[in-house]
């Protein structure tokens, strides 16, 4: 991973006392949840760029017209 950088919150006294108490390691489940969080997002981003793409792939006429313009670039 490399460089690390801090990130904070603020949280109910109440729960970083329940936090000490359960001997919890909030560092560790903050960047496991931020880790899942990111992961998350990048899967939600690619399944809708795919389905962009299967839309773009399921209309044939706008397709090869995307084609075409594409080569005219060139």
């Amino acid at each position: 991973m490399g460089k690390h950088v801090t990130v904070s919150a603020k949280i109910p006294k109440e729960l970083r006392e329940e936090i000490r108490a359960l001997k919890i390691n909030p560092s560790k489940v903050i960047r496991e949840a931020l880790e899942n969080e990111v992961k998350k997002k990048k899967i939600e981003k690619l399944l809708r760029e795919l389905e962009n793409m299967k839309n773009l792939l399921t209309q044939p006429d706008e397709t090869v017209k995307l084609i075409r313009e594409s080569r005219d670039e060139r």
